[in-house]
């Protein structure tokens, strides 16, 4: 049932658990306000829990807060710390925060539940439906822009009556740093009577995730005594063992403090810590050497398949097109073969047998008709593949067998050659890469460089381009209708070609550059860097460093720890401290390690100590 926001009050009679669902920005929050304030107005008391702790209507950020209407705001009454912002990573200690909070919520009251902001994917599937069944939820009130459910199989799962409100339009999706922001905003407020403690942590039981050393500086903590919170506050310094905090209440009898991943710092204000790492009870035991580890780096979905320990492949996958490209091309059999047929470019390091052992998982899953696949490797790449092919009888192939195209960087020059199954390898051009791009589309591009590991390895950076996105609240309010013109004026603005002129749905003729200033916002474009197996010399971190400047994600090895320094030096491979230290030198957003020595499989934990020591942005596995 769609409903207006005037009517929300009087289609909600009855009902006394009601969740707001919808992504950021939708205006869940004003709708919560408005209801309490309607409600309030018929006599009825109302209370309301903020649920989201990266961006709360009220109360602190990293805590789940309850709070009552009282005349023109929501006074609060209560709050469980999390001391994260992340309601996907932390989705259980999210909802027993939401139990200890719904046991102080008055059962004569009507209760509001503002949820994350999760609309899609495996997480916020799982969230709705374990809020929903948390909260007792008999009502899910969905804001939408656009009249389509998201969730819907999980929204009928809930058995909750659903009711949907169309966003208004002044409701806004604040950007990164506007949610930033106002959680700081937030933060500084609700330590605005704080005063400064001393804590020992010899006092004290440390749970959730545990920093080392300056790391501590700024972290949002919880301090508890028998089991409840009895206030939170911030980290200021840490002097051995005594932790110096700013908090609202003064922490004696204090038993327990929980800290994550929630840190202030100077340059941006309280947001999460990348790759924070847990303490020794949670550390994964790795008794799965090939878990796979996946990130997200704009619109792709970033996979190291065989995890840390495994053979080298990593896989990234295009969030919104079924598409697929491969980095390294080692032992593929957790990969779907489904999978195969999606792959449209293959990127080999170099032709060590951890590094291309998948191939004939990829030839053998292409078998019966695939579109053309590009290999790109370092020199002598097609006549590796060449011999893998050969090596099968294709007396009954004829001329369907899979194909495939394969570029070797040489320097500054490319060489292609061009292999069908049953069919001799054969030359097809030589040109200069043009900088070392070996492969370019519209919306983004493939570059690589030359490191030597005893034989030459390659490198590379995947970077998509301006991300440019049309501003649907000014289409609206110049009353013009969506249509091809906007992907015209996307290519016009892609070419550069800014002095062209669009005709627009009102029959008006306007340029490029003033509808672009107009209706268009620009994302930057994402970078990630994918390298390993190469010594660590002058030469090469200079080159990997300049190559890597300012990725959001830089995929390393980091195969020895500094006791195995001198294996690293025979071996020609990167220690933890070298891996690290390329990060920081190439002021990268985060750092994902991999490729570790099978000697550190039963206990990981001194190898990410020593990485997050150099660089703290590393991501954990």
């Amino acid at each position: 049932m769609n409903l207006a926001p005037s009517d929300t009050v009087e289609a909600l009679e009855g009902h006394r658990r009601i969740l707001l669902f919808g992504e950021p920005g939708v205006g869940k929050s004003t709708l919560a306000a408005r209801l309490a304030r309607d409600l309030a107005h018929k006599g009825r008391p109302c209370q309301c829990v903020s649920a989201d702790p990266g961006s709360p209507a009220f109360g602190p950020p990293g805590a789940v807060s309850l709070a009552v209407w009282s005349d023109t705001q929501w006074q609060l009454e209560g709050l469980e710390p999390l001391c994260t912002l992340d309601a996907a990573r932390y989705r259980l200690p999210l909802m027993r925060a939401l139990e200890r909070v719904m046991a102080n919520a008055d059962t004569n009251a009507t209760l509001l539940i503002d949820s994350p902001g999760l609309i899609r994917g495996a997480a916020a599937a799982e969230l709705l439906l374990s809020v929903c069944e948390c909260a007792k939820v008999d009502a899910i009130l969905v804001l939408t822009r656009d009249d389509e459910l998201p969730l819907s199989d999980e929204l009928a799962a809930s058995r909750a009556q659903i009711y949907t409100v169309n966003a208004s339009d002044k409701a806004k999706r604040p950007n990164k740093r506007e949610r930033e922001k106002y959680r700081t905003q937030q933060w500084n407020a609700f330590l605005s009577h704080a005063d400064e403690h001393t804590l020992d942590l010899r006092d004290v039981q440390v749970i959730g995730m545990p920093p080392t050393g300056e790391q501590w500086t700024g972290r949002q903590v919880a301090l508890f005594a028998d089991g409840h919170c009895c206030t939170m506050g911030e980290v200021m310094a840490i002097d051995e063992t005594n932790l110096h905090l700013r908090t609202c209440e003064s922490p004696q009898r204090v038993d327990t403090l929980l800290v994550r991943d929630a840190v202030r710092t100077p340059r941006r204000g309280l947001h999460t810590a990348a790759g924070s790492l847990p303490s020794q009870q949670q550390l994964p035991a790795f008794t799965e050497r090939t878990s796979p580890l996946t990130v997200s780096v704009g619109p792709l979905s970033v996979t190291l398949v065989n995890g840390v320990f495994g053979d080298s492949l990593l896989q990234l996958r295009f969030k919104h097109l079924k598409r697929s490209m491969l980095f390294d091309l080692g032992d593929a059999t957790r990969i779907p073969g489904r999978i195969a047929h999606q792959v449209s470019d293959v990127f080999i390091t170099h032709a060590h047998f951890d590094h291309i052992a998948g191939f004939p998982w990829l030839l053998r899953a292409r078998l019966g008709g695939s579109p053309l696949c590009h290999l790109y490797g370092p020199p002598g790449i097609a006549r590796h593949i060449e011999h893998f092919i050969g090596g099968i009888e294709w007396d009954r192939i004829g001329d369907d067998g899979p194909e495939f195209l394969i570029s070797e960087l040489h320097g500054d020059i490319t060489k292609g050659y061009r292999i069908q199954v049953g069919h001799s390898l054969t030359q097809t051009d030589e040109a200069h890469s043009n900088g070392g791009v070996l492969l370019e589309e519209q919306g983004f591009r493939v570059r690589a460089i030359t490191l030597d590991h005893g034989i030459p390895v390659l490198s590379f950076a995947f970077e998509s381009s301006n991300q440019l996105n049309i501003r649907r609240e000014r289409l609206r309010e110049r009353n013009l209708e969506p249509g091809p013109w906007l992907r015209a004026l996307k290519e016009h603005l892609v070419q550069g070609d800014t002095d062209a002129h669009i005709q627009l749905p009102d029959g008006n003729r306007e340029s490029v550059e003033n509808l672009a200033n107009d209706l268009v916002m620009v994302t930057p474009g994402r970078k990630l860097v994918y390298a390993t197996d190469f010594a660590d010399t002058p030469e090469n971190r200079d080159a990997l460093v300049h190559f890597s400047a300012r990725a959001d994600v830089l995929v390393c090895e980091a195969t020895f720890t500094e006791d195995d320094a001198e294996q690293a030096k025979r071996t020609q491979h990167l220690t933890t401290r070298a891996c690290g230290a390329i990060a920081v030198a190439a002021a990268v957003e985060r750092l994902l390690p991999f490729h570790f020595s099978k000697r550190y499989e039963h206990d990981p934990r001194q190898v990410y100590e020593e990485l997050r020591a150099t660089f703290p942005g590393t991501i954990l596995a």
